[in-house]
């Protein structure tokens, strides 16, 4: 009986002490913490390629015409942007409680008709005429006054007139009435030589250029820079057009001279090589100036959660404009509504999520980009949250189409540029190359407006993907169907996880 009561005891001990550890329901438990990873994870998974190029495919439609700033399209596509942010919860952070913040800005519109001809003479009296192909070899000038020339050509090089540098291009040349044709930057790099370069840096901007042509006397002007740019200066009287090799190969030839060796020259000696070249040409554009333009950024803003970091910020911006019609439309897939897409998706990422970034998010989609990173300038006057309290910016440029992305600027901000390389590493495992960015040069980024306020700044864009049998920067054929949404997705996750960290 001893062993049997024994054996009865045992047995209870062991049911009122293991039974219920057994028995119990895991949901019974009581409640831990989630993981960091568990609520932000889905969120990241939740950000989908086919919606991002959805917005893409959006941005292009002819009812945006091309978004250039100022137009009633670009305005249409800013309209279109804030319903989004509204819908998300996005806090207005432009004037007056509106999404907007508005600042003058001409505008140039370029129409159908823009020719440029070689007249090459035939016999004795007799002329040939050869006539250039749209995009394919020349572009309208974007900020081109309406007009029609028919001059010789004057070969100016990179049309400086420096006296400090002792350096004129003009110097005993007469181009009044005459059409120049001039090469694009200077002749010292920014970077092999950064401390020459500062001083011919004046010289480097388009609008100097085109000024310093008019001032001449030079009637039209053909610019060997084989893009639609509206980042330039509308003058009265001068008529503007954008070449390419071709039309530049068919000026110098019979000329005794190469282009590529004269070029060279001016590098290597900074002395000029100017000279007529004897050909006969016709340049004709029809536009439409409206220097009463107004440009429009796109401001809207996430508060941080943390009780004093809060008061802190980090910009998210891409810019929202492109070149409109020139005087085909521009869709601008990958520069720039790629970046912008991403963005969108970046909020409605963040506004889904239980946890909030700790610092605020403003973002700024930018207008004016393409006619001189004007929103960014305007944007730093007027800043949302004070200069001294925006930590970063984080901005999105061309991020559409290719396997493989590119931190500019991430060894300039090494501090920075961990927080993306880390998030990649763990998460995303995308090559991402970072590089360091010397921004001495005439800006061509929004981020070199911020990097000169003193604010740390990164800016993203794809490469990589397989080489076309035509350009799309700046041209009618950078459109949707050349587009990598899979990129632009893990460029949206990349930013969700370092802005939910920062």
């Amino acid at each position: 009986m001893k062993l049997k009561n024994l054996i009865i005891l045992l047995l209870t001990a062991f049911v009122l002490v293991y039974l219920p550890v057994f028995s119990q329901n895991p949901a019974a438990k009581e409640k831990t913490p989630c993981r960091y990873e568990e609520k932000i994870l889905p969120l990241m998974h939740s950000i989908s390629s086919h919606t991002i190029f959805d917005y893409v495919k959006e941005l292009c439609l002819k009812k945006y015409g091309g978004r250039l700033t100022g137009t009633e399209g670009y305005n249409a596509s800013a309209r279109w942007v804030a319903l989004h942010l509204k819908k998300w919860g996005v806090k207005p952070a432009g004037a007056k409680g509106t999404y907007f913040q508005d600042f003058p800005n001409p505008y140039t519109l370029v129409f159908p008709g823009s020719e440029v001809i070689l007249h090459i003479p035939f016999k004795k009296k007799s002329m040939l005429e050869k006539h250039y192909r749209y995009e394919v070899d020349f572009m309208p000038g974007s900020t081109s006054d309406t007009g029609e020339v028919t001059a010789e050509v004057v070969y100016v090089g990179y049309g400086i007139t420096a006296p400090e540098l002792k350096f004129d291009e003009y110097k005993g040349l007469d181009v009044k009435g005459k059409i120049v044709l001039m090469e694009r930057e200077v002749p010292v790099s920014p970077g092999k030589k950064p401390k020459e370069f500062k001083k011919w840096r004046p010289y480097s901007f388009h609008q100097y250029k085109v000024k310093n042509a008019a001032a001449h006397g030079a009637a039209g002007m053909i610019y060997n820079y084989h893009i639609a740019n509206p980042n330039c200066l509308f003058i009265k009287g001068l008529v503007l057009t954008y070449v390419g090799k071709t039309i530049v190969a068919d000026i110098f030839a019979g000329t005794g001279r190469n282009h590529k060796k004269t070029k060279e020259k001016i590098q290597k000696k900074r002395f000029p090589q100017s000279f007529k070249t004897g050909k006969k040409l016709t340049i004709k554009n029809f536009t439409e100036h409206h220097p009463e333009g107004v440009a429009r950024n796109v401001l809207g803003y996430f508060p941080g959660s943390h009780p004093e970091l809060k008061k802190e910020a980090v910009v998210l911006g891409a810019h929202l404009d492109h070149l409109g019609f020139n005087h085909e439309m521009m869709p601008g897939a990958d520069d720039n509504a790629s970046g912008v897409a991403v963005i969108m998706a970046v909020a409605e990422a963040i506004s889904n999520s239980p946890l909030k970034p700790k610092r605020s998010i403003v973002f700024v989609f930018f207008g004016a980009e393409e006619q001189g990173v004007k929103g960014s300038e305007y944007y730093l006057k007027h800043p949302f949250f004070p200069i001294e309290k925006t930590k970063a910016l984080i901005n999105l440029d061309g991020v559409g189409r290719g396997t493989k992305l590119k931190a500019t600027a991430g060894k300039n901000y090494p501090d920075l540029w961990k927080y993306f390389a880390d998030a990649n590493s763990k998460y995303i495992h995308r090559t991402i190359t970072p590089s360091f960015f010397h921004n001495l040069a005439r800006p061509r980024l929004d981020a070199a407006h911020f990097m000169w306020a003193g604010i740390p700044s990164l800016s993203f864009s794809a490469s990589g993907a397989k080489s076309l049998p035509y350009a799309t920067y700046h041209r009618t054929t950078d459109t949707p169907d050349i587009i990598t949404p899979e990129i632009m997705e893990d460029m949206a996750k990349l930013v969700f996880l370092v802005f939910m960290k920062m």
